[in-house]
């Protein structure tokens, strides 16, 4: 099928539609594909579609994040509810947070899938949601917001990083430092929006910015930055948790004391905030729980027959704020 697209220049999904006979193909683009076919002698292989079109759930999921603590506990819950419903996985990986070739999505795309979940950042990313354009099957997007023609499941970004900054204000901090996350996820607007909302309403607090990717190697550069200013601030808040575990890390090679001379605190809550010492203050974001509610989301979908456009049925789940021990008042 591959080959016949690249002959006529035109999509794999394109191929599949004239194939099957589906709408949304011009009569000249269904002349020039199915010359393609004929040329290369092109015959559909019964027993694969056969597997395609049964009973079997087969859920694609597309993913790739630089943090395989956040990624663990995201394919577990995937994997859990997918054992429970009798679904057959199909991954599709990128190299850190990058997009997977457009060779690799289209082959994917056009391997007879029931639905779609897309792992951030890839919920929001352009050359995947091209892709995957005009698969009429449900999609759910984790942790992603407005994505075209997909459910997106996730929590209040915003909300809960007005709590934590809140949190570390009334603790009495009024230096702060953010450390960004990845600035092509709406997520991680979300989070500076949650964070400067509560700035506006402590007037004497101040924030520096550094910008970081959700990596750990990003957040151990923007420690650095943060740390060397004239006045540096006594209370870090990083968009997760690699992110600021690479901030403690920075603190103990400068012999600063955590939480007693720097307050760190992250986003997540994942393994990576309680492996280190001092254990991270954190928000709990239910990782897990979010990519089980994509999955059920997309099977019931598919089980139903839901066309793909129809399904907009975002979900947001609840987050918690999770105190441990990097967080203390501002030193004297």
């Amino acid at each position: 099928m591959i080959d016949v697209a690249a002959k006529a220049g035109v999509s794999a999904m394109t191929v599949s539609r004239v194939i099957n006979g589906r709408s949304g193909v011009s009569a000249a683009t269904r002349e020039i594909v199915e010359r393609a076919i004929a040329e290369l002698s092109y015959v559909p292989n019964v027993a694969a579609r056969s597997l395609v079109t049964s009973a079997e759930l087969r859920i694609g999921v597309v993913y790739s994040n630089p943090s395989a603590a956040f990624m663990s506990e995201l394919l577990t819950g995937v994997f859990e509810e997918a054992s429970t419903r009798g679904a057959r996985l199909i991954l599709l990986k990128g190299e850190g947070a990058r997009a997977p070739s457009e060779e690799a999505l289209a082959r994917f795309a056009a391997s007879g899938l029931s639905g779609v979940l897309l792992a951030p950042p890839l919920g929001e990313a352009p050359a995947v949601l091209k892709a995957l354009r005009g698969l009429e099957v449900p999609i759910a997007a984790i942790g992603a917001y407005h994505t075209p023609g997909a459910t997106c499941v996730r929590i209040d970004d915003r909300r809960a990083a007005y709590e934590m900054t809140r949190h570390l204000l009334d603790q009495g901090h009024r230096r702060l430092g953010f450390v960004a996350g990845n600035p092509n996820q709406a997520a991680s607007a979300e989070r500076r929006a949650g964070l400067e909302d509560a700035l506006r309403e402590q007037p004497d607090a101040s924030v520096q910015v550094a910008q970081g990717d959700f990596s750990y190697a990003s957040g151990l550069a923007a420690g650095e930055a943060l740390l060397d200013g004239p006045a540096p601030p006594t209370a870090i808040f990083a968009s997760n948790d690699d992110m600021a575990a690479a901030i403690v890390s920075v603190a103990h090679r400068r012999q600063l004391d955590v939480p007693r001379q720097l307050t760190v605190v992250g986003f997540d809550d994942t393994t990576a905030a309680v492996t280190l010492w001092p254990p991270l203050t954190t928000v709990h974001q239910p990782v897990r729980r979010l990519a089980a509610e994509a999955l059920a989301l997309v099977a019931d979908a598919a089980r139903s027959n839901v066309p793909g456009h129809r399904v907009r049925r975002d979900r947001v789940l609840d987050h918690a704020m999770v105190a441990r021990s990097s967080t203390a008042a501002p030193p004297a």
